[in-house]
């Protein structure tokens, strides 16, 4: 930086030069030179969340009479400023940064006061309201951070659930789209009895559904807040009335649903609500692991595979092999799972890292658990929008595969046996026949009989076994719901 370019501050260590227009000042600029690890910035979730609070705590110290109102007023413009997506441009501090965000709040605390200073007619630099005194009163790093987090993660679940429902309507459409296909089971991804490829995808439908209601319980851990607590829980500096009308002015502003902490001291130590919140994302990452890699494989192929759906091409798949497609779709979304599940193992780690009256590595754990809502949101999406909605089913190889399926034996087992059905079974692989044909060789020759009476049995016995399979994949269901019933 020139000359020209720069203006001077100073903190408790002494001078800094900063960039002459930037709205951050000195421990921002400190922690730029200090941090230049990876090149990311914070999430607009990180932005807003701090901002809400610092804007709340103006109307809150104003109101207890401990900060006048035209700085009170200012702060609470610059604050709905941010909060509306200006100067994002202006958070410049690296995720991997000094233990539990001092940083961060600073660079707020700061990009606050210049600009709540520019409302007031001064200039940047001059600090009519004052970083620390004014926009900071009240407050700590250690208890605005892990409010921040409860708040960043708060507002995005309604975007996160809504995605996550759209998927589950995709998946119940197709489970109805394809309810009269019956098809092969797997098991050990051998051949199994039948099942309808509409509830295959009914299963997944409601899988994805109990991991959405499970992600709506883990937040509701979130709406506690231990904003008031300031260094270690005691609330020294805060007036005693703050911690209650923090949480009513946080809850009104935002819209969303708040409550306070029965013990503040714990809400600043423990992280455990954070980490609860990072399991279940990474369950429903594990859920749509398995249904992706499911997709996969019934559509792999298509000559040598199963074929039993075709998934959209999106795109040519190989660029030495004309006409392949893959499923890229279902692979991306792997990758993003993979990397959620990434996440939360580094969110969990970081939650048993605090010691004492403090966790210092919030500002990893509100970074990750913000990369992962991310993520998801847009992994979800593309999946559901470009894969799901255009699967097909290809009902020929779906039936055909079933037809060949020696384990429909089962179906007689009632009437033969188990280990009659096991012979018929072997004997039909052995000669590339179905067991329904071998049974029906059987029953000619005399030598297949009912395996309670003795008496021989007839073709007609045989043929209404098989003559309608869709009755082996009844039930399965209870209560309702799920789809392809």
């Amino acid at each position: 930086m020139t000359q020209e370019n720069v203006r001077i501050e100073r903190d408790s260590l002494g001078e800094v030069m900063v960039p002459a227009n930037a709205l951050y000042g000195a421990q921002t600029q400190r922690a730029v030179l200090n941090f230049p690890v990876s090149g990311m910035r914070p999430y607009r979730a990180f932005i807003w969340s701090m901002a809400l609070i610092k804007r709340a705590a103006a109307e809150v110290n104003h109101a207890v009479g401990l900060l006048d109102e035209q700085r009170a007023n200012a702060i609470i413009q610059a604050g709905e400023e941010i909060m509306a997506g200006q100067w994002n441009d202006q958070f410049v501090v690296d995720p991997f940064q000094a233990g539990a965000g001092t940083s961060h709040n600073m660079n707020t605390n700061e990009v606050i006061a210049n600009r709540a200073t520019q409302i007031l007619g001064g200039s940047i630099g001059e600090y009519r309201v004052h970083p620390n005194d004014h926009v900071n009163m009240s407050q700590s790093t250690n208890d605005t951070i892990p409010t921040a987090i409860r708040l960043g993660c708060l507002w995005r679940l309604d975007e996160l659930t809504f995605i996550i429902q759209k998927l589950v309507e995709a998946l119940k459409d197709k489970a109805i789209e394809f309810d009269d296909i019956v098809k092969s089971g797997r098991t050990h991804l051998q051949d199994a009895v039948p099942v309808r490829l509409g509830q295959e995808f009914g299963a997944y439908a409601r899988a994805v559904e109990r991991d959405r209601e499970r992600i709506e319980r883990a937040a509701e851990g979130l709406r506690r807040l231990g904003i008031g607590g300031t260094a270690t829980g005691t609330g020294l500096n805060a007036h005693p009335e703050y911690h209650a009308r923090m949480v009513e002015v946080l809850s009104r502003v935002s819209g969303l649903k708040l409550y306070t902490s029965d013990n503040l001291f714990e809400s600043m130590q423990s992280m455990a609500d954070m980490a609860d919140f990072s399991a279940s994302l990474r369950t429903l990452a594990l859920t749509l692991t398995r249904i992706a890699n499911d997709l996969r494989l019934l559509s792999s192929g298509p000559a040598t595979g199963l074929d039993e759906i075709r998934l959209p091409p999106v795109q040519p798949g190989s660029s030495i092999m004309p006409g392949k497609v893959n499923p890229v779709l279902a692979e991306m979304l792997n990758m993003a799972m993979y990397h959620i599940i990434g996440l939360d193992t580094a969110v969990a780690l970081a939650s048993q890292a605090g010691q004492l009256e403090l966790n210092v590595m919030m500002p990893i754990i509100a970074h990750d658990l913000f990369e992962m809502m991310h993520v998801m949101i847009g992994a979800i999406s593309a999946f559901t929008d470009k894969c799901v909605v255009g699967i097909k089913a290809n009902r020929a190889k779906a039936e055909g595969w079933l037809a060949r399926n020696t384990i429909v034996v089962t179906a007689l087992n009632p009437i033969i046996g188990y280990l009659a059905g096991a012979a018929l079974v072997k004997e039909a692989l052995s000669r590339d026949l179905t067991v329904q044909e071998v049974a029906l060789e059987k029953v000619r020759e005399g030598a297949l009989k009912h395996k309670d009476t003795g008496q021989p049995l007839s073709e007609e016995e045989i043929r209404a076994v098989f003559s309608d399979m869709r009755k082996l994949t009844e039930g399965g269901l209870f209560g309702g719901g799920g789809g392809g019933g």
